[in-house]
């Protein structure tokens, strides 16, 4: 059988420690990242680009963020929406303050803004934990959607209060405005989430993710043996507001193109990327992927075939949507608490193993 260890050596402590351990695993990654960079952007069209592949990486982004704050720290929050808003907005203004300087080397820079906003909303963690800190992300949530919507001067003093993402282009390829084609949008979203999630495996692997891991299983216990909460729930805060702040910018550059706050980053897109997280597994790099593709890819699904199909009304399916996703979020929280990444990791051991019984 493929999925089998037996004569796959390894001579080094780097091979022994790699994230791919089982050779097959590792094929498989490559394939991926293959068919990802070298085989969709040349069959990609505008509504594969718009409905799924887009939309997908930049929640993945955001995922990963809000997982490694929840998943491997322990920290409920529920601000994700406004520290997007945060990318979102820094983006814009560096878009328009500096419109010489690269799409990317912005997008980047407002992660870092995102990170520092995070931190400073974080510090209540130090103090407060569980529903209070929840509540404490929550306010924060209405504040910065509040902020954004109030001070004319994050929207450049436009009428109407939206902000609209001026041509850029990359290499001499337009990446944002009107005329972007779908493979530049898919290849900038995909090269930020390949790196995104390098340094979220690489983070949660290390001595980082250990302290962050130790933080969530039982803080004073941490802080015996030697961790440092404030360090370690504020880098936790900082990282995964960075990689929110990125998914933010991204969303609105380069997905959307115009955003109106309230509409696009309110709480309903929280709970969204909470709700990916959970059905795709806490604590996991890879639940954070599955999350996002169940999300995307559901309403796509349930369009075509109740709306397309059968054709239901687009509310009801709507509604229908939402009942689908209150009931597999709690049977996941009772049945399955690690989500969609323990299902496959019980599937993995399972096909190791086969066919003999255990």
């Amino acid at each position: 059988m493929l999925y089998r260890e037996a004569g796959d050596f390894k001579t080094t402590y780097s091979e022994d420690n790699q994230t791919f351990p089982i050779k097959f695993d590792r094929i498989g990654y490559y394939v991926i990242m293959f068919v990802a960079f070298l085989v969709i952007p040349f069959f990609i069209n505008d509504y594969w680009a718009s409905a799924v592949f887009v939309p997908f990486l930049i929640y993945a982004i955001a995922a990963i963020g809000l997982n490694i704050l929840v998943g491997y720290t322990g920290q409920v929050s529920l601000g994700t929406g406004g520290f997007m808003a945060v990318g979102a907005y820094s983006c814009y203004k560096l878009m328009t303050s500096f419109p010489d300087v690269s799409i990317l080397v912005h997008v980047v820079i407002s992660g870092i803004i995102t990170a520092l906003v995070g931190v400073l909303f974080g510090l209540p963690s130090l103090r407060i934990k569980g529903f209070y800190l929840a509540v404490a992300t929550l306010a924060a949530q209405f504040f910065l959607v509040w902020l954004f919507n109030k001070v004319p001067w994050f929207y450049n003093y436009s009428a109407s209060g939206q902000i609209s993402a001026p041509e850029r282009t990359v290499f001499g390829i337009e990446v944002t405005g009107a005329n972007t084609d779908a493979w530049a949008k898919y290849l900038v979203c995909l090269i930020f989430v390949t790196g995104c999630a390098w340094l979220a495996r690489n983070l949660t692997r290390g001595t980082i993710g250990r302290t962050w891991m130790a933080t969530r299983d039982m803080d004073i216990a941490a802080e015996i043996i030697g961790v440092n909460p404030l360090k370690a729930k504020l880098t936790a805060f900082a990282v995964s507001s960075f990689f929110v702040g990125i998914s933010g910018a991204l969303f609105f550059s380069v997905y959307l193109g115009s955003v109106e706050v309230g509409e696009v980053f309110g709480i309903n897109k929280s709970f969204l990327v909470l709700f990916m997280i959970i059905i795709g597994g806490l604590g996991s790099v890879f639940g954070s992927f599955a999350g996002a593709a169940f999300m995307v890819l559901m309403p796509v699904l349930l369009k075509n075939v109740l709306v397309g199909g059968l054709g239901w009304p687009t509310d009801i399916a709507a509604h229908f949507e939402l009942v689908i996703v209150g009931a597999l979020i709690i049977v996941f929280l009772i049945a399955e608490p690690h989500g969609l990444a323990q299902l496959w990791r019980v599937t993995k051991e399972k096909l190791r193993l086969w066919p003999f019984p255990h």
